[in-house]
């Protein structure tokens, strides 16, 4: 099977995507990194790290802290593809990240995209 061109892309790539779709509609980067530092359990310092270092996505996530137990509740469509159906369990976390920066960009509150 072909791999996603995205698995070895580094992160520090995509994530200013992220900054720039969130920032674009009134969001800040404390937000982006919130939603990431909860997804994935990096902080701060350990974040900056990684992009620092342009460790590629498949890396990100493999190498991520604790990754929310209540990730499973991310739910809905992003791209055209439905986040709890995706099989391949690195995609499905790239599209949870995206499907909560999505909500980010769309107004929704932080309290119900960090997911309780």
């Amino acid at each position: 099977m072909i791999e996603h061109r995205i698995f070895a892309m580094p992160f520090a790539a995509v994530y200013p995507a992220y900054l720039n779709k969130a920032e674009r509609k009134g969001r800040t980067k404390d937000e982006v990194d919130r939603i990431i530092g909860w997804l994935t359990g990096y902080d701060q310092a350990a974040l900056q790290r990684q992009i620092e270092k342009k460790v590629d996505v498949r890396s990100f996530f493999a190498q991520a802290p604790a990754m929310h137990p209540n990730s499973a509740q991310i739910k809905g469509v992003v791209c055209g593809v439905r986040v709890e159906e995706v099989q391949d369990p690195l995609m499905q976390r790239i599209r949870q990240l995206d499907k909560l920066i999505d909500e980010l960009a769309k107004g929704r509150a932080m309290e119900k995209i960090l997911r309780p």
